[in-house]
């Protein structure tokens, strides 16, 4: 698999964490209903087990997040923002991101393995909705 984007990790690491981060937070904070709200008490409960366990885990799988959107951004069109293009292509980015954070429940503290469970079923489209911003993000950091 292309891994085009890894050249990332050793630009600004941290800040690019911080972004991905922020991205998530916003996207948890816009959910509305009775699934946003077992989306937002999943979130809670991880960050009180473990605070800072997002920017924690995003900078842990960061590496293999990169190389999952590598084919994406080897692909894009001219005059098109990755953001637009993971969304264009947004299933199969979705099922590329989730691939690596299911790989992940197999190791993670019951507790988080739990909270992830119980989202799970509804991963995907919060994960496509998210890939905009996513998107976004690592173009202002890939420029």
């Amino acid at each position: 698999m292309a891994a085009s984007l890894l050249h990332l990790l050793d630009a600004d690491r941290e800040a690019l964490t911080s972004d991905l981060a922020d991205v998530i937070d916003a996207e948890v904070k816009r959910q509305s209903g009775l699934s946003g709200a077992a989306v937002k008490t999943a979130y809670g409960a991880a960050q009180k087990f473990k605070p800072g366990v997002v920017a924690g885990a995003t900078n842990a799988l960061l590496p293999d997040f990169l190389t999952a959107l590598s084919p994406y951004w080897d692909d894009l069109p001219a005059g098109t923002s990755f953001g637009e293009h993971l969304r264009a292509n947004g299933d199969g980015a979705a099922e590329a991101l989730l691939a690596v954070t299911d790989a992940q429940t197999e190791s993670a503290p019951a507790v988080l393995t739990k909270a992830y469970s119980s989202l799970r079923g509804k991963a995907k489209g919060y994960v496509v909705e998210a890939l905009g911003p996513v998107g976004d993000v690592i173009e202002k950091h890939a420029r």
